[in-house]
């Protein structure tokens, strides 16, 4: 029987129309809370990402669809989703250029949503969090929040401060609540590779250099910084953030977990 130890908690997750922050949202549903979700995608993939967490076991999970490049739309989707008690920021986009040759178009997207966005959402959500004695917020980071790698100025820049953020948010909200209430954490997972369709492309690319194997190819492509050789799968990341979201976890605050299969012990 599933442990539905979010029973009546209210979470959002943003960027949960595919990928991690989908298999985040029906982590949560699967625990028992009431998930609205936040991700790109035409009518057919918000509703199938419905679905799925519909069937994890939420049967009233929403759907906000907020540009969170958009203060404002961030604000007036906070205001619909109402006092939460799990927030899962999730939503990010990547692009690849040496510095000399960014646009600045993209160096601004980039940092709206993948750190001032978890601004926004994480300032509607504390105070309430900390008058109630309980709250939870998992900052979707990376391993780039961690270390850097070439062409990602924006993107690195972006994760690390929003490890710097997480780490404000933790100390600030540290002393709300009790071991019996849960308390108030603020952490960062930091995934390395995880298979996604997102670098289903670069898979591809890499096994057709090795005559189609696709492990092969994965090989290849984590050779140069995943010590493991093997990628993390999304239910993996979600795992580990609903066991952030326990009461047992009341004393794990302001990390930076890394889920990289070695790669920042290097």
């Amino acid at each position: 029987m599933t442990d539905r130890f979010l029973e009546g908690r209210r979470a959002l997750v943003t960027g949960a129309t595919s990928g991690i922050g989908l298999a985040v949202a029906r982590a949560l549903a699967a625990a028992g809370a009431h998930v609205q979700i936040n991700g790109l995608g035409d009518a057919g993939q918000v509703e199938a990402a419905l679905a799925a967490v519909r069937a994890a076991g939420d049967p009233g999970a929403l759907h906000h669809g907020a540009d969170l490049r958009d203060p404002a739309a961030i604000r007036a989707m906070m205001a619909l989703a109402g006092p939460l008690d799990v927030l899962v920021n999730n939503a990010g986009v990547q692009f690849t250029s040496p510095l000399g040759s960014l646009p600045d178009e993209r160096w601004d997207q980039i940092l709206a949503i993948n750190l001032s966005a978890c601004f926004h959402t994480l300032k509607a959500v504390l105070p309430g969090m900390q008058a109630r004695g309980f709250g939870r917020v998992v900052n979707i980071a990376s391993v780039h929040g961690l270390v850097a790698s070439v062409a990602k100025a924006p993107y690195v820049a972006a994760k690390h401060g929003l490890v710097g953020l997480s780490k404000v948010a933790a100390l600030e909200a540290a002393a709300a609540g009790s071991r019996e209430s849960g308390g108030v954490t603020v952490n960062c997972v930091c995934p390395g590779w995880v298979e996604t369709a997102l670098i289903e492309p670069q898979i591809a690319a890499r096994a057709a250099q090795a005559g189609g194997d696709r492990e092969a190819g994965i090989r290849a492509l984590l050779a140069e910084k995943q010590p493991s050789g093997r990628m993390a799968l999304p239910e993996e990341i979600a795992a580990l953030v609903l066991f952030l979201c326990r009461r047992a976890a009341h004393n794990i605050n302001g990390a930076a977990l890394p889920v990289d299969g070695g790669w920042t012990a290097q």
